[in-house]
């Protein structure tokens, strides 16, 4: 259900690279959360790091839509860049398993698959 990878990289590197890997997959980040700094600054003691990056390839997304507009609910897909105990990761929720368990139709779990497929080397780019 989840992809993740661990990299040598520091969090701050990882998190730049991961932008960067985005862009070259012709996807686009929306936004990003910066989960640790939010948690630390309504004063909650949090030591690691965490930012949450949606990204949407918006001809994939309008696909999806198209044929279930529910499905928005689910979308954009999140790439997170973390820490934990000081090691860096990166990682998603598999889109492919995510959307079979929300719809039947074989398409868009194909549409699914396909963006799985380009989420996971741009976590292998960042990497």
């Amino acid at each position: 259900m989840y992809y993740i990878v661990d990299t040598e990289k520091s969090f701050e590197q990882a998190a730049a690279d991961l932008e960067e890997a985005v862009a070259l997959h012709k996807f686009g980040v929306l936004h990003i959360h910066d989960l640790g700094a939010t948690l630390r600054s309504k004063g909650v003691e949090f030591d690691e790091q965490c930012r949450i990056f949606e990204v949407c390839n918006p001809v994939m997304a309008a696909r999806v839509m198209s044929a279930d507009m529910r499905l928005n609910m689910a979308l954009p897909c999140r790439i997170s860049v973390y820490t934990d105990k000081s090691q860096t990761r990166i990682g998603l929720i598999k889109p492919e398993q995510m959307l079979a368990m929300l719809s039947q139709d074989p398409e868009l779990v194909k549409t699914a698959g396909e963006v799985e497929a380009e989420t996971i080397k741009i976590i292998d780019d960042a990497r």
